[in-house]
């Protein structure tokens, strides 16, 4: 076929496979002479013989298309991957914030081709009907069903072998499947016409598995004109942040897990985000939360679009107005704004606290997780009191014993150490489903002429060990 022209050199992109080297993508050029993805290059070069060829980059094309994905979130955060070209946006409840589907609509047409793209947009009742008006009709007006049935089976996502079969049949629009009993349909071709028939008319559900969760709680932003400054950043956060907490505040909720995303003029997005050790809907306390990464965010050219989630939320009861339980609500507030800086400003993984944990022995009754999440419930013994610094293993001691039984030296570390006071014994057992063969222990307060006290152990078989600094 001569090549026009008027027409730019075609130009396409190809990907090696088993059964050799075909198209992966063309251009306009290449497709207006009669190439097309999945062709094999030889055959390519048998009727364009000038086409420009390059390596495809298909894990390349993903991580680009996550990035759109994640831009895309400006409209709604259920954003969905449509197969390897393209993105499902559910604008339920979300298209009056822009003005109605068109405008929104227009919008997003209009800010692609700023990035450079090239793409074909539709809004339906259903993915099914958005994806067939996106590729087989106009797009970008809303779709009907009277301008669906005219579309061909193809756009039904259908095999293509079976929309060739019922092409030949003359079944050459969805109307003409629509108008068949489903019987005869089925029984010559499958369930599957049926099936893409419902989903289009929105019969059937066609679940979308967005790429991120949608949060329970979300606010939003948008500028005339795009900010720069870090000031109108925070004036915007600001607003935000006091029109999410009057949200959660009529929820009885309180956030533990926050987000704010901004979205830039040239597409990409960036997010700060924060948590919380305790359910908090107090905008000026979040506020100096975010206040100390604020400056993390480079607005490039400019943000067009703020937006700000709640992504964990828990019930914030209401405050106790006793006077001593009033003090101690003000102390556990302090502490918990200190563990929420302290997290927010070196991370979750280096701020720890103890946790308590369902265990017998010493050793296993307490571990380590982030100070961020909620405290476990108190599983400490009031009556036994514990040392304030266990061993990392118990360490192996030697007792003397005066007459009656009585513990009179610590041996421990090569050193003597003569004792005025014992406490004890209490026995601690292991739990026998875990551990069944591990011996029992009788725990000892030792305190020595120093005045520095130890927590020791013997077993049934008469060894000593060190495991403990006892308050």
């Amino acid at each position: 076929m001569p090549r026009p022209n008027d027409v730019a050199a075609p130009r396409a992109l190809v990907l090696s496979a088993h059964n050799g080297v075909r198209l992966y993508a063309v251009d306009a050029a290449a497709s207006s002479l009669g190439l097309a993805p999945y062709m094999t290059l030889s055959e390519a070069r048998a009727l364009v013989p000038e086409l420009a060829t390059a390596p495809a980059d298909p894990p390349g094309d993903l991580a680009a298309l996550l990035r759109l994905a994640d831009w895309a979130g400006r409209y709604t955060p259920l954003v969905a991957l449509d197969g390897i070209d393209g993105l499902v946006l559910d604008i339920t409840g979300c298209a009056h914030l822009f003005g109605g589907e068109a405008a929104m609509l227009a919008d997003l047409r209009r800010l692609l081709d700023r990035f450079g793209l090239t793409a074909r947009v539709a809004v339906a009742a259903t993915p099914a009907a958005a994806w067939a008006w996106a590729r087989f009709g106009r797009g970008d007006t809303p779709a009907d069903r009277r301008a669906l049935h005219a579309l061909p089976p193809a756009a039904l996502r259908l095999p293509e072998e079976m929309a060739l079969r019922l092409d030949r049949l003359g079944l050459r629009r969805i109307g003409d499947l629509a108008q068949l009993p489903r019987a005869p349909l089925t029984a010559r071709f499958g369930t599957l016409p049926g099936e893409r028939l419902d989903r289009l008319h929105g019969d059937a559900p066609e679940p979308i598995t967005p790429c991120r969760p949608a949060p329970p709680w979300r606010v939003r932003l948008a500028f005339a004109e795009p900010i720069a400054r870090h000031e109108d950043i925070a004036a915007g956060l600001d607003h935000l942040l006091a029109a999410l907490c009057g949200e959660l505040a009529a929820g009885d909720q309180g956030a533990r897990e926050m987000t704010f995303r901004v979205y830039r003029v040239d597409g990409s997005t960036q997010a700060l985000r924060i948590g919380t050790a305790r359910p908090l809907r107090t905008p000026g306390l979040l506020t100096r939360l975010f206040a100390e990464r604020l400056g993390e965010i480079d607005p490039g050219f400019g943000l067009e679009t703020l937006v700000l989630e709640a992504g964990v939320t828990a019930p914030q009861g209401p405050e106790q107005d006793d006077l001593d339980a009033q003090s101690a609500a003000e102390q556990a507030t302090r502490e918990a704004q200190l563990i929420d800086r302290l997290v927010n400003w070196l991370g979750p993984d280096r701020v720890r606290r103890p946790w308590g944990v369902e265990s017998h022995l010493p050793e296993r009754a307490v571990a380590w997780r982030s100070a961020s999440e909620p405290g476990p419930p108190d599983r400490s013994h009031p009556a036994a009191m514990r040392p304030l610094r266990l061993m990392p293993r118990p360490e192996p001691a030697a007792v003397e014993q005066a007459e009656g039984r009585k513990l009179a030296t610590l041996h421990w570390r090569r050193v003597a150490r003569p004792l005025v006071r014992a406490d004890g014994p209490e026995r601690i057992a292991p739990e026998w489903w875990r551990a069944p063969d591990s011996a029992t222990r009788d725990y000892y307060r030792v305190e020595d002429a120093a005045g520095r006290r130890y927590w020791i152990y013997r077993e049934p078989a008469g060894n000593w060990f060190l495991h403990g600094l006892a308050p």
